[in-house]
């Protein structure tokens, strides 16, 4: 009885940890991006902050899920130790791409006539596309099994970095230490990539 305690507990472990991990590395990983600093212009250019926050969880839940879709097939269709090898690379590439600073001016924003939560819908889901926090959704969902709690945790992160970003606007933006952030960032993927390279856990 009391063996089959323990090996209940082992599923629900492994999500807690598959949501913890996803939240706090896409939480880091999102300061600074490109993706807040649009959040940024957005909230800054219309000051309308509940269509924008709504229209970036929209956004994030689409593109993650598909992201998510993409690192579950992965998992499907390579040998254990060819995913090892590519998702511990992979972390590690993204570790140092999260050091190299994001920049972005709002010349690239259209106006939309369907108004701020269509527009924020439509290009932050276009600026996610190949940035990486969506490159961590692929390798997140790839290493654990369990995809909803991977895609809860990264749209989680995305939103705990972006919506105090809409909230404040520029007024905090110079004073945020987003050089240190972002080696804390690199820091986690770095870690996440040498676990998975190792075959620590």
């Amino acid at each position: 009885m009391f063996i089959v305690s323990i090996d209940r507990q082992r599923p629900s472990e492994k999500i807690m940890e598959a949501l913890l991990v996803s939240i706090l590395a896409v939480t880091v990983g999102e300061i600074g991006d490109k993706t807040q600093l649009l959040a940024l212009l957005l909230a800054a250019r219309y000051r309308r902050p509940l269509p924008i926050v709504l229209g970036i969880l929209v956004a994030t839940l689409a593109n993650h899920a598909l992201a998510g879709l993409l690192g579950h097939w992965v998992v499907t269709h390579f040998s254990a130790e060819t995913l090892r090898w590519a998702l511990g690379i992979s972390f590690l590439g993204i570790a140092a791409w999260t050091l190299k600073p994001d920049e972005m001016d709002d010349a690239g924003i259209q106006e939309s006539k369907y108004g701020v939560f269509m527009l924020t819908c439509i290009t932050f889901f276009l600026a996610e596309i190949g940035d990486k926090t969506q490159v961590a959704t692929i390798a997140l969902a790839a290493k654990y099994e369990n995809l909803y709690f991977v895609v809860a945790g990264t749209t989680i992160g995305m939103l705990i970095a972006d919506v105090p970003a809409v909230l404040l606007g520029k007024v905090a933006s110079p004073n945020f230490p987003f050089k240190l952030v972002r080696w804390i960032a690199a820091g986690i993927f770095a870690i996440l990539g040498l676990i998975v390279l190792l075959n620590i856990f």
